[in-house]
């Protein structure tokens, strides 16, 4: 039997989760919504879903909340698209930083969210062609770390995990397929999310950050992720692909 792909809609606005709820619908996808955390956690006991759409601004638990929940818990691998309003720039880099792996700004056409929300399902669960040639070894060494591709995390040089969300992930491996080559922001952000840029878009040069920070990489001198003035980041490093993680 073909799957159907199972999005959970988590917003208090009742008008939106049905609206939402019933354009996914006639388009193919299975919905269920939910109106804060407390019934999403009761759902999610009981029934798997393969991404979620969170709203930040609902009372209670916020969408920040939920998020950080979710990233370290049982569902840190489920995809979050979070939605978030036009003036809240602060939200959506904290969104990003909790793990979220897209956001989209209310207010929104249904089509333009149906449109994320298969993109990030073909991110998370396909290849882009770039990545290939390094998928046949799932260790690949960099300096003194290792990316473990199939467990998703790195491995320092004792063997101590560092756990990555998914839109670092997907970050480190662009950076490792292209390495010692000049990536602009927009190649960056199309490569890792699908998407083009705003012209306010700092989710990568936050996400840079994030990933320097999980690397011990000084920003004032980095060792792995340098910027280039006017054009944009380029990993340093030589890249060795290994044989299968332990």
């Amino acid at each position: 039997m073909e799957h159907v792909d199972h999005i959970l809609i988590v917003d208090d606005d009742r008008e939106i989760r049905e609206l939402v709820g019933n354009y996914l619908k006639k388009n193919g996808l299975r919905t269920t919504v939910v109106a804060d955390g407390r019934q999403m956690r009761a759902f999610l006991e009981s029934t798997p879903v393969d991404l979620i759409v969170l709203d930040i601004m609902m009372p209670g638990d916020d969408g920040l909340q939920l998020c950080r929940e979710l990233r370290t818990g049982k569902h840190k691998t489920t995809p979050v698209l979070m939605l978030t309003a036009r003036s809240d720039e602060t939200d959506r880099i904290i969104g990003l930083e909790m793990g979220a792996d897209d956001y989209l700004v209310k207010p929104f056409a249904a089509r333009e969210l149906l449109a994320r929300i298969n993109a990030v399902l073909r991110r998370t669960r396909m290849l882009p062609p770039n990545l290939i040639v390094t998928e046949a070894g799932r260790l690949l060494a960099f300096g003194k770390w290792q990316l473990d591709t199939t467990a998703r995390h790195l491995l320092d040089a004792q063997g101590t995990v560092v756990t990555l969300s998914g839109a670092e992930y997907r970050l480190l491996r662009t950076f490792l397929d292209h390495p010692q080559r000049v990536l602009s922001r927009d190649q960056l952000l199309n490569l890792t999310q699908g998407r083009d840029a705003d012209l306010f878009d700092r989710s990568i040069d936050l996400l840079v950050s994030r990933l320097r920070q999980r690397l011990a990489d000084d920003a004032r001198d980095p060792a792995y992720i340098k910027t280039v003035r006017n054009e944009g980041y380029v990993f340093t490093y030589a890249v060795e692909i290994l044989g299968d993680s332990p």
